[in-house]
């Protein structure tokens, strides 16, 4: 059972806050789901950047209470499933918080161990593109977190 599930990627301003959204809707009326983001060099403090916004937002979804934190080995650990964008963040994780390694996957696991790539400081084509990753992505995830 997934019960709180953090969203992983660099800067906590691009990707994983788009996962967080993305999941959260796609998991709507599963009770007690918590879904979160989080960065290993966040920008904390950050909104969303304004491109990953705008596309969330003209799929009707609302990025706007986003604020950037820090991936820290307490906020890893709280989880109970975490998902990270690249196969490096899962080797930072395993060497710098090793004990929750053993719940730490890639977002595209059940997309042929996909990753996403980091659309930041890159135009608009490049974040819908990564979009329609995550969103496929995070359709991957689904039936597994009850």
């Amino acid at each position: 059972m997934f019960k709180k599930l953090l969203l992983v990627c660099v800067g906590n301003i691009c990707r994983s806050p788009t996962a967080e959204i993305l999941m959260r809707h796609r998991l709507q009326g599963r009770a007690g789901v918590e879904v979160a983001s989080a960065g290993l060099q966040a920008q904390v403090g950050r909104p969303i950047d304004p491109t990953a916004a705008g596309l969330l937002r003209g799929a009707g979804l609302d990025p706007d209470g986003h604020r950037a934190r820090q991936a820290s080995p307490s906020v890893l650990a709280a989880a109970d499933l975490v998902l990270v964008m690249e196969q490096a963040h899962l080797s930072r994780i395993a060497r710098e918080v090793p004990q929750v390694s053993g719940k730490t996957f890639l977002l595209g696991k059940w997309r042929g161990g996909r990753e996403i790539p980091d659309p930041y400081r890159q135009q608009r084509a490049a974040f819908e593109h990564v979009y329609g990753l995550i969103d496929d992505c995070v359709a991957g995830w689904a039936p597994y977190i009850k």
